[in-house]
């Protein structure tokens, strides 16, 4: 399954907007303390499909889901789209390219 992916411009652009997506960050508590986009909901991969089902009620809201580098957040993208969720997009490079391209005051790691 192709999941949707755009930059962290992109997803910066999206999250401006006056009816902005949701910001599911997927990482671990402990990356969430020591690097977060602001407004960024913390779901850690490690307690899906639990936090998931609780937390993501409606299959039709716009979802950008970002973890460190990308990777885990493509996983959990790919888990929602497979389960019926239809606006979900994995945010390239997460928080470190957000870091590098967006706001260089978030600390890299």
């Amino acid at each position: 399954m192709s999941v949707p992916e755009i930059s962290v411009a992109e997803a910066q652009r999206r999250l401006g907007t006056p009816h902005p997506p949701r910001l599911i960050d997927v990482r671990e508590a402990d990356e969430y303390e020591l690097a977060r986009i602001s407004g960024a909901e913390l779901l850690p991969l490690s307690q899906w499909p639990a936090l998931a089902a609780e937390k993501l009620t409606d299959p039709a809201e716009p979802l950008l889901i970002q973890c460190h580098h990308g990777g885990r957040s493509a996983r959990a993208a790919e888990f929602l789209l497979r389960n019926g969720f239809t606006d979900v997009t994995n945010v390239a490079g997460g928080i470190d390219a957000w870091s590098l391209e967006i706001d260089p005051t978030i600390p890299r790691y």
